[in-house]
């Protein structure tokens, strides 16, 4: 298997990537939503906007108590 960020063999310690920098490069990714799949529907795009100008978030605003 190959590191799906720069295509080198895999390390069973970091896998599927590389070192611990391909890992991060993955991560920051995920973090910048640069794997996010982005809405062409417009009513999408509506509700979203909407949502944002009421001040939702899309999580609960209690926190969950344990």
């Amino acid at each position: 298997m190959s590191c799906p960020i720069c295509h080198k063999p895999s390390d069973a310690k970091f896998r599927p990537f590389c070192s611990k920098h391909c890992a991060d490069v993955d991560l920051a990714r995920w973090f910048k939503g640069g794997y996010s799949i982005p809405s062409t529907d417009p009513e999408d795009m509506e509700k979203a906007f909407e949502a944002i100008e009421r001040g939702e978030t899309g999580e609960d605003d209690e926190p969950t108590r344990h």
